[in-house]
């Protein structure tokens, strides 16, 4: 048995990291109520700080992708544990919504954007090469994970305890364990050549290799597989943010009951969290392009399927094979990013493409409300998702191959 790699111990840190955040950021839920009944907010005013938020934690990204090239990813990572703490005392001593916009929905956005997998992903794609796939998957794993387990986690403290001690206790137990993985895991200085087998190496070693860190930063957002990644994860974030906001009311309007609802929107995350560790094996066999084309392709039809279930059979089955392809759209346009553009870059431009996810969220969070009120159907919001998914299955296949290497040719082809 071989010597076990350290870049393992990165990606559980990393793992766990993303749980927490992730988990925190999209797990507000529990606290909405509890919040608008004890500050006296109306929901339509505490909706609109959360959007806010939302919004700040996309553009929060880019921040930390540019930061973790410039200083790495440790300073950027305990820079995001003191915002998420100072964001956490300022919020349950915030009484009035502009205090509350600045601390709750601004600062603690910004905190754990500079901890988000924005900023993880540059020190996998160091460690992994070969694997490098799976060990985004294992990312991806953190994020389905922090939904799936922190939301009823604090469902159930703030209902112990309320929702200022469960904000105050998330920054305890967030600092306790994250502090100690970022000082003595989380390592930049990776192997030379990653994890790589020596019998890799040594066949690659007579072969001339152009390195993709050739391009700049601001030619490299000129170019068009950027851009194709991006449209991509616009996609990705307004049918994501479009299911977890308007799939439960959805499936009651179509005629199925509370407890249904939830249990097939959940079914989906709870195949997500087993189905990324499958994909993750396929991604480094298989052209990333042709994968993430698949999974854009079958979410798509996914949301159709939604649509149309009028059994519980058939919610529970299109919930099913949607949980299948429902995690790996973030880890595959990270990892194709790392491929085409380097490690260098990898950072600030995942953070750049990143924010395009957000801003599809911010979209389909309104659409979704305002198409069923307009027209009475909630075929304008979810069709248009399903449409947009599989125009991004389209577009992603023509990115170029792993083994492509860009140069500083703006908008270059990318077939």
């Amino acid at each position: 048995m071989g010597r076990w790699y350290f870049g393992w111990n990165i990606v559980a840190a990393a793992t766990i990291l993303t749980l927490l955040t992730v988990g925190m950021r999209m797990g507000i839920g529990p606290f909405f109520l509890p919040m608008a009944d004890d500050l006296g907010f109306s929901r339509s005013l505490l909706s609109g700080i959360i959007a806010i938020g939302m919004l700040c934690y996309g553009l929060g990204m880019p921040l930390a992708g540019y930061l973790v090239a410039r200083h790495g990813t440790r300073p950027v990572l305990l820079l995001g544990n003191a915002v998420v703490v100072a964001a956490c005392i300022w919020t349950v001593n915030a009484r009035d919504p502009l205090s509350f916009l600045l601390s709750f929905g601004i600062l603690l956005s910004l905190g754990l954007a500079l901890a988000s997998p924005v900023t993880l992903t540059p020190v996998l794609t160091k460690w992994f090469i070969r694997r490098r796939g799976m060990a985004l998957f294992f990312l991806s794993t953190g994020s389905m994970a922090g939904i799936a387990i922190m939301t009823p986690l604090l469902n159930m403290a703030i209902q112990t305890a309320g929702w200022q001690a469960t904000i105050i206790g998330f920054a305890a137990i967030y600092t306790v364990i994250t502090v100690p993985m970022i000082l003595f895991v989380i390592r930049d200085d990776a192997p030379m050549h990653g994890d790589q087998t020596p019998e890799f190496v040594a066949a690659q070693s007579g072969k001339p290799r152009v390195q993709p860190e050739s391009l700049k930063l601001r030619e490299a957002l000129r170019t068009a597989p950027f851009w194709k990644i991006t449209l991509g994860l616009f996609a990705c974030g307004f049918s994501m943010n479009l299911l977890g906001t308007h799939g439960v009311p959805m499936l009651m309007d179509h005629g199925f009951d509370a407890s249904t609802s939830s249990m097939g929107v959940g079914l989906i995350g709870l195949v997500a969290i087993f189905s990324t560790l499958v994909l993750g094996r396929i991604s480094d066999i298989v052209p990333r392009k042709k994968l993430l084309a698949v999974i854009y392709f079958v979410r798509g039809l996914g949301f159709f399927g939604l649509l149309l279930a009028g059994a519980h059979w058939e919610l529970y089955a299109t919930a099913a094979l949607g949980g299948i392809v429902w995690a790996g759209s973030i880890a595959m346009s990270s990892a194709i990013l790392a491929d085409i553009y380097g490690v260098r870059l990898v950072g600030v431009l995942y953070g750049c493409a990143y924010l395009g996810h957000q801003v599809g969220a911010m979209i389909s969070s309104w659409l979704g409300g305002w198409g069923y009120e307009a027209f009475g159907t909630h075929w304008i919001a979810f069709g248009s998702a399903g449409g947009l998914l599989i125009i991004a299955a389209a577009i992603v296949l023509f990115l170029p191959p792993k083994e492509f290497t860009l140069t500083a040719r703006p908008l270059a082809a990318s077939h």
